[in-house]
């Protein structure tokens, strides 16, 4: 089973995903969660030269090649062998992040970057992607309470940046029902796990 989360900056996506994480392993699932971009060696590497808060003159095109390159190394190292072995994978962020954030939020349009990103991950989706639901502007109030969370090149963006990537996912959320679920992510810590958790024990449920 591959599990997706998705959403805003600021949603309380990543904090969810610990939750649920060390929840699975304590029901003894053979579980693993890795993070994007990033979590091997090569795909940290890109990590860093995409989220540098000097590298600004990185073009569009070639942040969602560099997106597409390292989540293409997680996948070959970490995802496909662990999926193989019949494990369950949290990935935090995957292919619809570069939708919406480089589709949608930088407008290179969603199609291009999906041929991208098919290409990159032999056309390899989620069994089922978790989508936080938020108003920007609220999750950007969070971010800036939240003096511990390193702010990076993509933080560096206008209101109007983060609505478009917000509309992106809802409109891949409607046009993919057979793998998105939405939650909505203003409410409580404790709302939104539980929630997140009866998605996902329901989900391996029906895959038994």
């Amino acid at each position: 089973m591959f599990i997706t989360f998705e959403g805003v900056e600021g949603c309380g996506k990543t904090t969810i995903i610990n939750m649920i994480y060390e929840k699975l392993k304590s029901m003894n699932f053979d579980v693993i969660h890795v993070r994007e971009p990033g979590g091997v060696k090569i795909s940290e590497q890109i990590r860093n030269i995409i989220l540098d808060k000097s590298n600004t003159e990185i073009d569009d095109r070639c942040e969602a090649l560099l997106f597409a390159a390292s989540r293409r190394q997680l996948l070959v190292e970490k995802i496909f062998p662990a999926l193989k072995e019949n494990k369950i994978v949290i990935c935090d962020r995957f292919v619809d992040s570069s939708l919406a954030y480089q589709g949608g939020g930088k407008r290179l349009g969603i199609e291009n970057v999906l041929n991208i990103n098919l290409f990159a991950t032999e056309n390899s989706l989620p069994n089922l992607t978790i989508l936080f639901d938020i108003d920007p502007e609220l999750g950007l109030k969070r971010i800036a309470k939240n003096s511990e969370r390193e702010i990076n090149r993509l933080d560096l963006q206008k209101i109007d940046f983060y609505n478009r990537v917000r509309d992106a996912y809802l409109y891949l959320a409607d046009t993919n029902k057979d793998r998105y679920q939405i939650i909505d992510a203003s409410k409580s810590i404790e709302e939104v796990y539980s929630t997140t958790l009866e998605i996902i024990l329901n989900k391996l449920n029906e895959n038994k």
